[in-house]
């Protein structure tokens, strides 16, 4: 079959759900343009798991992707695929890496941090409740970003006086309207606050991640590099962080303009879990994750082929509201869905570390907030909503509330 011109994703997210229509449109994979790289969109959801389950697939763009050396000189994406940590490892690099990283998100420490979330949330919304009756605030300034950023924070050792900076240069990682200057400049920033964090725990270690990678760095080279060092603390401030907030900000959005969603949960027919999966399924919080490549010829259902060393693109929101997967109410937020499987965290074994701790933090923050605030409300029109200038980011700009009636 003759492979229709590549579709060019718009950098800006402008109409996400409109082009997310036209990728399955397309088949279950369809040729686009990534900024200039060309990609196989995957869109089904039975081929995605499967290429993201099997060895015919790898992140590892050194070692599988013919374009690599030219590509990242010049690509505003380059520090997505160029990194050297388990996000980009392929096989045993991969496993090597994520036993490193795997004993800090355990489902007893993921417990043992419940305190620390409902503690830093109580004092969110604290804050929030000083705030005048009528007043408008932004909840992805208030509540969705310092709840992650506080709690990564917490885990890797980021001083408070930094963490600002950090989520500053983390939200440019996912801001795909850079040019390639202004992403390299960037990641140059982040990668100095990465080699000062390591500066300031090498010299006085404690309990945090970072000093525990340090130690393992520090006695055996051979298990962990400097780069790979630095990129693992780079993955894990920027995934515990970014996608923690898009979630938490989509999640108020659905409730608050579909009123019998909410009413669901306030009669008891559905739980807070429940809104945190229909939230991922329906806006999850990375639109299309780059890049993986083919290590082998990988033929389609319908007759074409991914040749070996082509790169793909993971398309989980397309895939999540596959009418394949959920029917003909895909596109429907409805937390009482009676099955709300998603590829948010991804599949197989590059499946998210942090998901157990991104779902406490979402239910609680809208547990805590929901029950404060009984009456909060949109303070402009959902279509007023901006979304983040970001092809892999899902969230908005601002997202403006009343807690209480003017």
């Amino acid at each position: 079959m003759r492979p229709n011109p590549p579709i060019v994703l718009d950098p800006t997210g402008a109409d996400r759900h409109a082009e997310h229509r036209r990728l399955r449109a397309h088949g279950p994979a369809a040729l686009v343009d990534v900024l200039g790289v060309r990609a196989w969109s995957i869109t089904d959801p039975l081929l995605l798991r499967k290429l993201l389950t099997g060895p015919d697939v790898s992140k590892d763009g050194r070692r599988h992707w013919p374009a690599f050396e030219e590509t990242v000189r010049d690509w505003p994406l380059a520090l997505w695929v160029a990194v050297s940590n388990m996000f980009t490892a392929y096989g045993s690099d991969h496993a090597r890496l994520r036993r490193l990283v795997a004993p800090a998100f355990t489902a007893r420490r993921v417990a043992a941090l419940r305190p620390v979330v409902e503690a830093l949330v109580t004092g969110l919304l604290d804050d929030l409740e000083a705030e005048p009756r009528g007043a408008v605030v932004d909840l992805r300034e208030r509540l969705a970003y310092p709840l992650p950023i506080a709690l990564i924070g917490h885990l890797t050792g980021v001083p408070e006086s930094r963490r600002e900076d950090f989520r500053a240069l983390v939200d440019g990682v996912f801001d795909t309207t850079r040019t390639a200057e202004e992403a390299m400049a960037n990641a140059g920033r982040l990668y100095g606050l990465l080699d000062e964090l390591v500066a300031a725990r090498r010299a006085e270690p404690g309990e945090d991640m970072t000093s525990l990678l340090i130690a393992t760095r520090d006695e055996d080279g051979s298990t962990l590099t400097e780069s790979e060092l630095r990129d693992t603390l780079l993955l894990v401030i920027s995934a515990g962080y970014e996608t923690t907030v898009n979630v938490i900000d989509q999640a108020i959005t659905a409730l608050l303009t579909r009123p019998g969603q909410l009413a669901h949960l306030r009669a008891g027919r559905a739980g807070w879990g429940d809104v945190v999966e229909e939230t991922l399924r329906h806006e999850p919080a990375v639109k299309h994750l780059p890049l993986r490549y083919a290590v082998t010829d990988i033929p389609l259902p319908d007759g074409r082929t991914i040749a070996r060393g082509d790169a793909i693109l993971a398309s989980y929101a397309a895939a999540n509201r596959h009418p394949d997967w959920h029917g003909p109410t895909a596109d429907a937020f409805e937390i009482t869905r009676a099955t709300k499987d998603h590829l948010a965290f991804g599949h197989g074994v590059h499946y998210c570390l942090g998901a157990p701790l991104a779902r406490l933090e979402v239910a609680t923050a809208l547990e805590h907030l929901f029950t404060r605030f009984p009456r909060l409300s949109l303070a402009v029109a959902p279509e007023e909503l901006q979304p983040l200038p970001s092809l892999i980011s899902n969230g908005h700009q601002r997202l403006p509330v009343r807690l209480h009636p003017a």
